[in-house]
């Protein structure tokens, strides 16, 4: 006589559960996540740009307004951006945390921190 083969309704049960979960986190996250590469994509594009650096603070904040308007990025403003200059290279940064609800009083802090240095 053969034995059975296959997975259990315990162990279907179980592993769904699990695949949900990770699903979950997965949606949960992805705005986060794409939020910041997109963040970052700016920050080494506006580094480029001349009026960037040669200019002052205010016209980097002026070619930054554009930028965050047309890309929807909500969770940095012009105040939590630093601008710094080492030789010919201007160096976008930010440092910024999300908090991201999971369910019912379970949250996660992802702190992000991106910039146009290599």
């Amino acid at each position: 006589m053969k034995t059975q083969r296959g997975v259990s309704l315990g162990g279907l049960v179980i592993v769904l559960f699990l695949v949900i979960v990770i699903a979950m986190l997965g949606f949960k996250l992805f705005r986060p996540y794409t939020e910041y590469f997109t963040i970052q994509k700016a920050f080494k594009t506006l580094s480029q740009r001349p009026e960037v650096k040669t200019g002052s603070r205010r016209d980097a904040m002026a070619a930054w307004q554009p930028i965050a308007l047309t890309q929807d990025i909500r969770t940095l403003s012009g105040d939590d951006i630093e601008i710094t200059k080492e030789g010919n290279e201007v160096i976008i940064s930010a440092a910024y945390s999300v908090k991201v609800p999971l369910f019912h009083n379970i949250s996660i802090w992802i702190d992000f921190t991106p910039s146009s240095a290599n």
